[in-house]
């Protein structure tokens, strides 16, 4: 179970950088990066292009994030605060998680007869397609996106114990307490 030293390295900046977010400290993003640049070069290992592609994302979205996190008004004052979606960034979040899974799910099929033999393209593209949802949600410092995190976190459990990642499945069942955490967190800060 512990023979993958990078595996255990990217876990662990994941938790780190989880914990940050419910934190709401910017730190998310920096740690962050540790955890998605790992965990790239672990999926493509692992057959899991949808898991790849979302650990790309997760990067890029870092940096957007880190600076959306650490925007100041003139009285030095964060100017994104955590919030409640509205009922139009609700249908967008359904909109933009559905755009998501099919476009995955039908790469990763395509993918899957020529480079990922091994791949389980709906268990994957559903996983990716929350996560996505739940970065973007996490760089407006939205509320619902530990919803999506607690989608993302329930879906990669199995899968990644399935592809005999156990240190990351592992990982995603504590993210899971920290997402349940994170979210009544958040749900108070957004109310004050």
């Amino acid at each position: 179970m512990w023979e993958n030293p990078l595996e255990i390295i990217a876990a662990l900046a994941g938790i780190i950088s989880v914990w940050f977010s419910k934190k709401e400290s910017v730190w998310v993003y920096p740690i962050g990066l540790i955890n998605t640049l790992f965990y790239i070069w672990i999926s493509l290992q692992a057959h899991l292009a949808g898991e790849a592609s979302v650990n790309l994302y997760y990067s890029a979205m870092s940096f957007y994030g880190w600076y959306q996190w650490t925007r100041r008004d003139t009285q030095q004052q964060a100017i994104l605060q955590i919030s409640f979606s509205n009922r139009a960034l609700i249908v967008g979040q359904l909109i933009f998680f559905l755009s998501c899974f099919v476009i995955l799910f039908f790469s990763i099929q395509y993918l899957k007869t020529s480079f990922f033999e091994g791949a389980i393209p709906w268990a994957d593209a559903l996983a990716a397609a929350t996560a996505f949802t739940g970065m973007w949600l996490m760089t407006r410092k939205k509320v619902e996106s530990w919803y999506w995190w607690i989608a993302t976190n329930l879906c990669s459990i199995p899968l990644y114990y399935i592809k005999d990642l156990k240190v990351t499945s592992l990982y995603y069942l504590i993210l899971l307490f920290l997402a349940i955490a994170g979210l009544n967190e958040w749900k108070k800060r957004a109310r004050t």
